[in-house]
């Protein structure tokens, strides 16, 4: 299996779709409360990704897994309310709209330059255990960043967890969820990795 990595924007709009569609599925947990159909989550989202934010590892000429990397005040999802209502339906596309922009959207509070934001990593269903994330995630680790930080991971999500501490990462916080029982987790963790203490 050959792994190649690039970023969104250089595969270009005809790998848009695919994208989305690698980003529906391993969210799909997440993304319930907007649709359990992945087709029509991908209607919806596939028009705000950012596409030079995305990292994709191919497998075959495939998107295999992604992540998003972020500096700053950068976004790397630009929603916009037709194109989710076109996507999701008059009302529901409008509230899932505000939900996209008040829960996807905001930089890291400790933001700033040389800080970056990994985000998003996810691996089709198809290919996870094969070590596509891990070379996705080596690569993103090669960029010319002081420091990398991944927010917002479930305490429960252990394959994500292991992966992340074997590639140097450590945990900075954790905050608890509301309603962890019906949430079926209890805390997200957020960790980070200096790259001038490797």
């Amino acid at each position: 299996m050959t792994i190649e990595l690039e970023r969104g924007d250089a595969l270009g709009e005809g790998y848009r779709r695919r994208i989305t569609e690698v980003l529906v599925q391993g969210f799909a947990e997440d993304f319930e409360y907007f649709s359990k159909d992945p087709r029509a989550l991908a209607d919806a989202f596939e028009h705000m990704i950012i596409l030079e934010r995305f990292y994709v590892a191919l497998v075959d000429g495939e998107p295999a897994a992604i992540a998003s990397v972020t500096e700053g005040s950068q976004e790397c999802f630009e929603p916009n309310r037709r194109e989710m209502q076109r996507g999701l339906g008059g009302l529901h596309g409008l509230i899932s709209y505000f939900i996209v922009r008040s829960q996807f959207l905001g930089a890291y509070d400790g933001a700033c330059p040389g800080l970056a934001e990994i985000g998003f990593v996810t691996t089709a269903p198809q290919r996870q255990g094969k070590g596509v994330a891990t070379a996705l995630m080596g690569h993103l680790l090669q960029l010319p960043y002081d420091e990398f930080v991944l927010r917002d991971i479930k305490d429960r999500n252990a394959p994500a967890l292991g992966l992340y501490r074997k590639l140097g990462f450590s945990e900075s916080s954790t905050r608890p969820v509301r309603f962890a029982a019906r949430a079926g987790f209890s805390a997200y963790v957020s960790m980070t990795l200096k790259t001038t203490a490797r």
